[in-house]
Formats: C-alpha cells, structure tokens, sequence
C-alpha cells in the first residue's frame, strides 16, 4: 500500500513490551502493537496482527492490492484466514516454539501436543493449497491472508517442523519469499536471518540457548507481578 509509517524496535529480551508506554497501546504486553490516526483525528490503537491487518486494509487499501471488495466472497473467505491464523496457527505453534526451544527442561508431551497440533493445521493449509485454483489463500493474488500466514509458516523449523512434509506449502512459502515486497517488510527492523539459521544446527541451539534465558527471567517476572496482585 505503499504508506508512510515510523517503525520503533521493541527488544522483547528486555522486556520492553512490558513497559508502561508499551502497555499503554497493546494492555497484553505481545507484539505486533500499531498507533494511527483516527479518522476523528485522535490517535487510535491497535494490537493482534489479525485486527492490525484488517485495519490497514479496511481504512487504506481502496484499490484492493492486499484485499477484496467488502461485498465479496473472497473477502469473507479472507477473513476466515485471518482468523484461522490468529485462532489457530499462531496459539499452537507458538506454544511448539516454547516446549522445543524456550521450556527449561524436555517435556515430551507438550512438544507432541503442540508440534503435531502444528502439523495438523499445516495440513489444512497444505490441502486448501493443493485444491486452490491460484497459488495463494485467498483468490488469484497475494492478499493479507498470505501475509498473516508466511511469518509462521517461513519459522516451521524453530517449532521443530519440517515443512517438506507439506508440499503444497513449502512451494508456497517459497513462493512467498520471491516476493520483493515481502521480503522488504519482514527486513523491517533488522534483516530476516531465521532461514539461514535453521541451517545451522549449532547456531540454531546456541540461539536457543540464550533466548531461553530471557524467555524464562520474563516468566518469572510475570509470575511475580501475578504473586503480588493476588496478595492485595
């Protein structure tokens, strides 16, 4: 859509998402998180990047490069996407992201659970991409469903799956990826190395290693808080 915007890095090993004028614009503390300006003129927030897409396009995008016409099929099949990704891929896999990397010890049932869980989402992706008649989600063109979706599906690896278990989807990552403009934006605001990270087991555990760290101080520090407010 090509519009103006000011990024600012949020350094979750820090903690930054959890600091006052963060929560101020998403109370849950996660990113993405978005500030625009209303159509009153007031500033207006927004967080979960489901909501945030929708938003862009709904106010922005006139000409439908990344959406639909309101009144059409696809637009509602869009947002079935939509919601699909924030319901589903995202919770699950981001739950196999924590038990394979993040969780201080092996716990085998919670990575089953949430890889295969993966899996099985993967797999109705990969099946409504075999069965499309375009190469993408929603339609004949790229559109935020695609968008929504690549960040996950491009990290599969990270969550301990292995993509070539779904080829529809793998060609469609890759597919992805091709695209300038996405590539432009997952650069936003250091450049995207997490696929040449997963080719580098050593790098991937040392990565892991020091992340999990910070995902386990953030945890207690949560917990803390929690500890303290129930106490009052």
């Amino acid at each position: 859509m090509t519009l103006p915007y000011k990024h600012t890095k949020i350094d979750i090993s820090q903690n930054t998402q959890k600091e006052p004028w963060f929560l101020a614009i998403n109370p849950n503390g996660r990113i993405p998180a978005l500030t625009d300006t209303f159509t009153d003129g007031q500033p207006i927030r927004l967080f979960e990047s489901g909501s945030i897409m929708q938003y862009l396009v709904s106010r922005y995008d006139t000409s439908h490069r990344l959406s639909f016409p309101p009144d059409s099929r696809e637009a509602v099949e869009m947002t079935n996407w939509l919601f699909f990704m924030n319901a589903g891929v995202g919770p699950m896999q981001g739950q196999a992201n924590h038990f394979t990397r993040y969780a201080p010890e092996h716990i085998p049932y919670g990575v089953n659970r949430y890889q295969n869980e993966t899996r099985r989402l993967y797999g109705v992706l990969d099946k409504h991409l075999a069965d499309s008649k375009a190469e993408f989600l929603v339609g004949d063109k790229c559109s935020v469903a695609d968008i929504a979706h690549w960040g996950w599906v491009s990290a599969a690896g990270w969550a301990g799956v292995e993509l070539e278990e779904f080829p529809h989807l793998k060609a469609w990552e890759e597919r992805m990826w091709a695209r300038p403009a996405l590539k432009k934006g997952a650069n936003v605001p250091d450049p995207y190395k997490l696929k040449e990270l997963l080719q580098d087991k050593e790098k991937m555990e040392k990565y892991a290693a020091e992340s999990r760290k910070w995902v386990q101080q953030g945890m207690a520090e949560d917990a803390k808080k929690n500890a303290e407010r129930s106490s009052k």
